[in-house]
């Protein structure tokens, strides 16, 4: 097909629930971002009850309410009874942005893989989920026409687990720039936001900040007990814990009550995405030391506002941050309490300011546009793939 040719593309947007975190987040800016792209022809695929939301987000889109709403009722009706509305609404490529594709299709199909701990770590999901996206990724990997991953790291585990027929794009995410911006919108705006999310958030008092889902791939309790060995040293300093309780959270809740200051450790819940950037912009430390990652986007966020980031090695993280953050091992409390010890004490001054000119560099190459082009390619390739050209 031609380079101008847009391609009529159908993205599954039926998971995504009203507050969209992790996967939930990448199918919504990827929509937002495909919708203003020429070169592709986009039809969103909602459940039936969720479309009037669609269509103010992707305005350019057409936006089919088609899915049901119960999760067990949706995966069943993807499997055997999407083809039909593809035929239906003629669309050349189907993307399911979330592991999952149907049984059979008039179209071929890019699925987007976001990582494989159902395989290396099955142990911190529920029994059932494992079951399924252990048997969708592997279909995936053997029927898609593409599998897109969202960086080099989950594409390696890919290879690793699953017989690979399909080709594989890595496509990473990106960040709003607009948003997560070291500036504020304007004076006074971020300690306004924070004071509504907790009074002790007050200009001035250091926080070391986690954002995500409290789940145990996140390795939260490990980050209470670093930051509980040098609370001490820091008598001022808050840990915030920005995210909803996932499945497994009760060690959250044990390693708070472990610990010598638990008046200290802020749970704030699900935290909206308009008041995620000033939390970053306001920390003194934005601790990430998640076990494992297919990406790990709020490291992402942390670098584009300038915030000191630690994250953990060997993991997607290192392979978006590399040098600009702190790097320590997965589940290493000595030296998570060292990182945040240095960067609460105002140490490593010069090496702060050059890692956060290296985040900025590595934030404005990360932008929606941009993984929202490699999309369009791999839809391209899916084409192509059909058409044997």
């Amino acid at each position: 097909m031609s380079a101008d040719e847009a391609v009529r593309v159908m993205l599954d947007v039926s998971a995504v629930p009203d507050r969209p975190v992790g996967a939930g987040h990448y199918i919504l800016q990827l929509a937002r971002a495909l919708d203003r792209r020429d070169d592709v022809d986009l039809v969103l695929c909602s459940r039936k009850d969720d479309r009037a939301r669609w269509e103010v987000e992707a305005p350019g889109a057409e936006v089919r309410g088609a899915a049901p709403g119960p999760r067990p009722l949706r995966l069943a009706w993807e499997r055997y009874r999407l083809a039909a509305v593809l035929e239906d609404m003629k669309a050349e490529v189907h993307h399911g942005p979330h592991y999952t594709m149907p049984a059979s299709s008039p179209v071929p199909s890019v699925v987007t893989v976001h990582d494989l701990s159902f395989f290396d770590e099955p142990d911190w999901h529920e029994r059932s989920k494992v079951v399924l996206f252990r048997r969708a990724i592997a279909h995936a990997a053997t029927r898609a026409a593409v599998v897109v991953c969202p960086s080099a790291t989950t594409a390696e585990a890919l290879h690793r687990w699953c017989d690979v027929r399909a080709e594989v794009v890595v496509a990473p995410h990106g960040v709003d720039t607009d948003r997560f911006s070291p500036d504020e919108p304007f004076a006074g705006a971020d300690a306004a936001r924070l004071t509504r999310l907790d009074a002790r958030f007050v200009p001035g008092r250091p926080l070391v900040v986690f954002v995500g889902t409290l789940e145990p791939r996140k390795d939260v309790p490990t980050l209470v007990r670093a930051f509980d060995d040098i609370a001490n040293r820091h008598p001022d300093a808050l840990l915030v814990l920005a995210g909803g309780r996932g499945w497994g959270g009760d060690a959250v809740e044990r390693a708070v009550a472990a610990t010598a200051v638990p008046d200290r450790i802020v749970r704030t819940g699900y935290v909206a995405d308009d008041d995620i950037p000033a939390l970053l912009r306001s920390a003194a430390a934005v601790a990430y030391p998640s076990l494992y990652e297919g990406f790990g986007l709020p490291a992402l966020e942390a670098l584009a506002v300038g915030a000191p980031l630690v994250t953990t090695s060997g993991t997607a993280m290192e392979e978006v941050a590399g040098s600009s953050a702190l790097l320590v091992a997965p589940g290493d409390r000595a030296s998570l309490s060292d990182a945040l010890d240095l960067l609460l004490g105002g140490g490593d001054g010069p090496g702060v300011a050059e890692r956060r000119v290296l985040g900025s560099e590595i934030a404005a190459r990360h932008t929606w546009q941009s993984s929202a082009a490699t999309h369009a390619e791999a839809y391209r390739m899916a084409v192509r793939s059909r058409r044997g050209a």
